[in-house]
């Protein structure tokens, strides 16, 4: 039987394994030995199958408080959660169901949130002209001029973007009214190029409000829109601290994320000043990391105060 490690206060995301192990079975128990008590079942190239994981659970103790809707699913560009604002009203529906599929899983096993990441922009030629950008400052690095340049850019995306953010309430008023006892979050896409940047968030928080959609924060995502000159850690989480539900803890550069926490630019001690103190804090690192950079990231964390 595995050894359990010394126990932590944070949620690992299966994400981390990649395809490195191949049942839920192995993936808890390898969670278990670094100490971890709880899951969130992230998105995979490969998801593993479920079945067995009641007795897996009760076998090590571990809780699930937090699934990505799309973890069903092999990982793509667009998940099922970034299509609930699409224009095209069957690939609305088709998003509608797979979210449905992801609430039955989270009530089947007692798990009280699911995410919702991101809206995709469906405008050819915003998706072209936010390719550019994006592939300009990657190259050109986070110049002034090319900062305005994104600024302008979602300027424009939050305005031409109004009609699918409309259509991204509806889905979610249509899976939350059907599933009140599941608590729907919504968590910012990874690139500026992404419909929910800080503006819409708000907008969209504020008009789902009857149903208690709240926010998940990504230190990954938001640090890249920071380094394009949009809204960092701190507006974020103290525009939306008292909407917050949970957390992903990843850090970045100005070109990647999902790096092992003190491994990258992310200020940790300012984003623990903001963070309630009952969310839920999920580790979610890129699979080519391994257990030692984690249970490092993990010291990383505890000596910062979270």
């Amino acid at each position: 039987m595995t050894k359990p490690g010394i126990p932590n206060e944070y949620a690992l995301s299966t994400s981390c394994y990649g395809t490195r192990l191949k049942s839920i079975e192995d993936q808890a128990f390898a969670a278990v030995a670094m100490g971890f008590r709880r899951l969130e079942l992230g998105l995979s190239d490969q998801p593993v199958p479920l079945g067995g994981f009641e007795d897996t659970r009760r076998e090590t103790g571990l809780t699930v408080n937090s699934i990505i809707s799309g973890c069903l699913n092999p990982r793509s560009e667009n998940m099922a959660g970034s299509r609930l604002g699409s224009m095209d009203e069957d690939e609305r529906e088709c998003a509608i169901i797979s979210v449905r599929r992801h609430a039955r899983l989270a009530q089947t096993i007692g798990c009280p949130v699911v995410i919702l990441r991101g809206v995709a922009v469906e405008d050819d030629e915003l998706v072209r002209e936010g390719t550019s950008l994006h592939a300009r400052l990657v190259k050109e690095g986070p110049e002034e001029d090319v900062q305005e340049t994104i600024l302008g850019y979602v300027k424009r995306l939050n305005a031409q973007g109004h009609k699918q953010l409309e259509h991204l309430c509806r889905s979610i008023h249509t899976v939350a009214t059907e599933f009140p006892e599941t608590s729907f979050v919504l968590e910012p896409g990874v690139h500026f190029t992404d419909l929910l940047s800080f503006q819409s968030m708000g907008h969209v928080l504020d008009d789902l409000a009857k149903h208690n959609i709240r926010y998940w924060h990504d230190t990954g995502a938001v640090h890249l829109r920071e380094v394009a000159g949009l809204a960092g850690q701190g507006r974020w989480l103290d525009a939306y601290a008292n909407r917050l539900v949970g957390i992903h803890l990843q850090d970045a550069t100005g070109t990647r994320t999902q790096l092992p926490p003190g491994l990258g630019e992310v200020d940790f001690k300012l984003v623990q000043e903001f963070l309630p103190q009952n969310a839920e804090k999920v580790v979610e690192v890129d699979s080519s990391h391994g257990r030692t950079e984690i249970l490092a990231a993990v010291q990383f964390l505890a000596d910062r105060g979270f």
